[in-house]
């Protein structure tokens, strides 16, 4: 009988994919400054700080694969790609890295790292990601500029982190993809470099699970684009929207909005994001308690899920847990009841690992802990669009913007300045 129940729970929990930056196929190279300035001490915080960045990874031949290259004078491979296929083998190896000392040589570094350490990939056909993170507390003695094109050229993702007083700006903005804001990073010494962790991680993650660019005022930005993603342009009656230049789509009780997670978040969602949806919620919608977005497992457990809810005037988010299948924080206080008004809105949430806050119409408007960090999801299920809560029947609502953005610094850029009456009263939208 025991043998029978492992197997049952084997077949129905353990055959899918939990998904996340952490298991994406990236190959990572670490380029460390090791020259004379660092010194002992800052040079022992540096690689812990590689320690914390690495521990939100899975290292293995399957998933990511990490490499360290030190350098002064000369660069000295400290660490081979692939070398190391679990973590604690990796965190023990980093440790065990000696200082060498010497001149500032980051170009030539770089160009090594380029030359002989990406190129020694055995499974450069199937990695995702190939990204290097060059770490350094002054200003390169040699040209970084030839270097840093050709890593880019071969499609190597380059960020460039600067540490201390002595860097140059303008050589930390050659080294890095652009645009600078998402690939340079500054920490004020190495004492503080750990502050700049969960920033590197997060744009780590970016990398390997946003690929896609959503074009936002005169920028991209990382993200999905849901319209395009559901296939709500296809399948929804085109109207007008909240502006005369902004276009919506209509659903009815009979638009199924439904669509394989693989192929709307391949390789899952991000730690942290900013969801947006501009609605007007009449009828059903804006009575009964759906789901305006849901990504459910292949077995029917809800992954991650926004659900409104009009006899509660509610918006509740549901996220994994690493205790539960599930959990859940809701959104209710005075200011959320006019999503439900039959006027158009924009529900907007920022998702940390361990809080959600609310906003609608620009307007903050509540801020929730989670009792546990969100947990990767599962790929191999559905992600819907309008559902009742707990069915399959879609509940007819009008649809303008749905959009997940990986940056969560974007909730401060995203206004809802396409709904009439925020441009009507607010002057940044002027």
């Amino acid at each position: 009988i025991l043998h029978i129940v492992s197997y049952l729970w084997k077949y129905l929990f353990q055959t899918e994919d939990r998904t996340s930056c952490s298991t994406a196929a990236n190959d990572l190279v670490y380029i460390i400054d090791g020259s004379w300035s660092v010194g002992h001490n800052d040079f022992e915080k540096a690689k812990s700080w590689l320690v914390n960045i690495t521990s939100g990874f899975d290292i293995s031949s399957q998933y990511s694969q990490v490499a360290v290259v030190q350098y002064s004078d000369t660069p000295r491979l400290e660490i081979p790609l692939g070398k190391h296929q679990g973590g604690p083998d990796l965190i023990q190896a980093i440790q065990g890295i000696s200082y060498l000392g010497g001149n500032t040589q980051t170009g030539r570094a770089i160009k090594f790292a380029v030359d002989h350490v990406f190129s020694s990939s055995w499974r450069a056909s199937a990695v995702k990601n190939r990204i290097a993170v060059v770490v350094t507390d002054g200003k390169s003695q040699d040209d970084v500029l030839d270097a840093s094109i050709e890593a880019r050229a071969q499609g190597i993702i380059v960020f460039a982190v600067g540490v201390g007083t002595e860097i140059t700006t303008s050589e930390l903005v050659s080294i890095a993809n652009k645009p600078p804001g998402s690939y340079v990073l500054y920490a004020e010494d190495y004492t503080n470099i750990d502050r700049i962790r969960d920033a590197m991680q997060q744009r780590l993650c970016e990398e390997s699970v946003c690929p896609t660019r959503i074009p936002v005022a005169a920028r991209d930005e990382k993200g999905f684009e849901l319209m395009l993603g559901m296939k709500i342009h296809q399948k929804a009656k085109k109207i007008q929207g909240s502006l005369l230049s902004e276009a919506a789509f209509a659903l009815t009780s009979s638009t199924d909005i439904t669509e394989n997670t693989r192929d709307v978040f391949p390789e899952g969602l991000p730690p942290s994001y900013v969801f947006v949806a501009t609605v007007r919620l009449r009828g059903l919608a804006k009575r009964d308690k759906f789901d305006l977005l849901r990504i459910r497992s292949k077995n029917g457990v809800t992954q991650t899920a926004v659900t409104l809810d009009g006899a509660d005037k509610s918006v509740t988010f549901t996220s994994t847990s690493t205790t539960n299948q599930e959990q859940l924080v809701t959104l209710n206080v005075q200011g959320i009841g006019s999503l439900f008004d039959e006027g158009w809105h924009q529900l907007k949430l920022l998702v940390r690992p361990r809080q959600v806050t609310g906003f609608l119409d620009d307007r903050q408007i509540q801020e929730v802990a989670l009792v546990e960090p969100v947990n990767p999801i599962y790929i191999n299920g559905k992600t819907q669009v309008a559902k009742t809560f707990g069915a399959e029947t879609t509940i007819p609502v009008e649809i303008q913007k749905l959009r997940l953005y990986c940056d969560p610094h974007q909730s401060e850029r995203e206004t809802a300045c396409e709904i009439y009456s925020v441009v009507r009263l607010t002057i940044h939208c002027g």
